[in-house]
C-alpha cells in the first residue's frame, strides 16, 4: 500500500468535518487507538489479556496432562522439571495443566461479573442522575449502604448464605461490585442532563426512558469500560479469596485460588504448589491494570491527541 493511500485514509479518519456517523465513529476509534498504542505498558497489558484468552481457548490442546487426575504414587509433590514444568501437587497432578485450565474459570468469573454488575450499575446510576429528587436519594443511599461494607466481607456473607460454589461466588461478587459503576454513571448523567443536546431531545417528545436508554447510557459506556477493566484485578483477587477460603470453586476444579489453598500446607518446602497459581494471578491482574490505565488515557476526551 502506497504512502499516499495511507496518508489519504489517515486524513479521512482525522477529518474535523466527517461526512457521516460512520466516519465520525471510525475517526474517534482511530484517535483512541493511537493514544492507546503509544502507551507501551498498556500494550503489554493488552498482550497479556490476549494471551490469557488464547490459553483459555486452547487449554485442552496446550495442557500436557489431565487437570483433575494425577499419579499419586509416583508423581506426588515433584519439583519443576522438564517433564512437569511447574511441578506437581500433593495429589500428583501437573500444576501447569491445572493453571492452563484454571484460566477458563478466571475468565468465566470476570466476564460473568462484568455482564451482571456493569449493567446494574449503569441502570441505577443513569436513572438516579436523570430523575433526581427522591429517586436519586433512595438509589444513592442504597448504593452507599453497599459501599460501606468491604467487598470481600460482603461477598463472604452472600456466599455463606447461598452456599459454596463457583456460580454462587460469581453472583456474590456481582452483587458487591455494581455500586462504583452506579456512581460513575450518575456523575456522567449529571454532567449532560441539562445540556442543549438532551433538551433538544426532550423538545422532540422523547420519553424519559428513551432519553436514558438511547442518549445518556451510550455517553457513560467509555467511562464504564475503563472502570470495569480496572476492577478486573479486584474481581480475580476476590474470586481467588473465596476459593482460598473454600467458598468459591470446589475441588477438583482447577481454580487458582483453590490451588493456592491446597498448596498452603507445603509453602515452605514445596513452594511451587502455591507459588505457580499465585504468580498466574499476579500476571493476569497486572495485565488488566495496565490495560485499564491505557484505556483510561485513550478514551479520556479531555486528553489531547498524541
Amino acid at each position: 500500500m502506497s504512502a499516499e493511500v495511507v496518508q489519504s485514509r489517515r486524513d479521512w479518519l482525522l477529518s474535523e468535518r466527517p461526512a457521516s456517523r460512520m466516519q465520525a465513529r471510525l475517526g474517534r476509534a482511530y484517535v483512541a487507538w493511537r493514544r492507546f498504542s503509544a502507551n507501551r505498558l498498556a500494550f503489554v497489558g493488552l498482550l497479556i489479556i490476549i494471551a490469557l484468552l488464547v490459553i483459555a481457548a486452547l487449554a485442552g490442546a496446550l495442557a500436557p496432562y489431565s487437570p483433575t487426575f494425577g499419579d499419586l504414587k509416583n508423581s506426588r509433590l515433584l519439583a519443576p522439571s522438564a517433564e512437569h514444568w511447574f511441578g506437581t501437587d500433593d495429589l500428583g497432578r501437573d500444576i501447569l495443566s491445572r493453571i492452563l485450565y484454571g484460566s477458563r474459570w478466571t475468565l468465566y468469573v470476570v466476564i460473568l461479573v462484568a455482564i451482571i454488575a456493569a449493567p446494574i450499575g449503569l441502570l441505577v446510576g443513569t436513572i438516579a442522575g436523570y430523575a433526581g429528587g427522591w429517586t436519586d436519594a433512595i438509589l444513592m443511599r442504597i448504593t452507599d449502604i453497599v459501599l460501606a461494607f468491604p467487598k470481600l466481607i460482603l461477598a463472604l456473607a452472600f456466599v455463606a448464605a447461598l452456599g459454596p460454589g463457583i456460580e454462587n461466588a460469581v453472583l456474590a461478587i456481582a452483587i458487591t461490585s455494581w455500586p462504583p459503576y452506579a456512581r460513575i454513571a450518575r456523575a456522567e448523567t449529571l454532567t449532560v442532563r441539562n445540556s442543549d443536546y438532551i433538551k433538544a431531545v426532550q423538545l422532540m417528545g422523547a420519553s424519559p426512558f428513551r432519553i436514558v436508554l438511547r442518549h445518556i447510557m451510550p455517553l457513560c459506556i467509555s467511562s464504564l469500560i475503563v472502570r470495569v477493566t480496572l476492577d478486573m484485578a479486584g474481581i480475580i483477587l476476590t474470586a481467588a479469596g473465596l476459593g482460598f477460603l473454600g467458598l468459591g470453586a470446589q475441588p477438583p476444579l482447577p481454580e487458582w485460588g483453590t490451588m493456592i489453598a491446597s498448596g498452603r500446607r507445603f509453602v515452605l518446602d514445596q513452594w511451587w504448589v502455591a507459588g505457580a497459581p499465585g504468580f498466574a494471578i499476579l500476571i493476569v491482574s497486572l495485565g488488566f491494570n495496565l490495560l485499564g490505565d491505557g484505556l483510561r488515557d485513550a478514551l479520556d476526551p479531555r486528553s489531547g491527541d498524541q
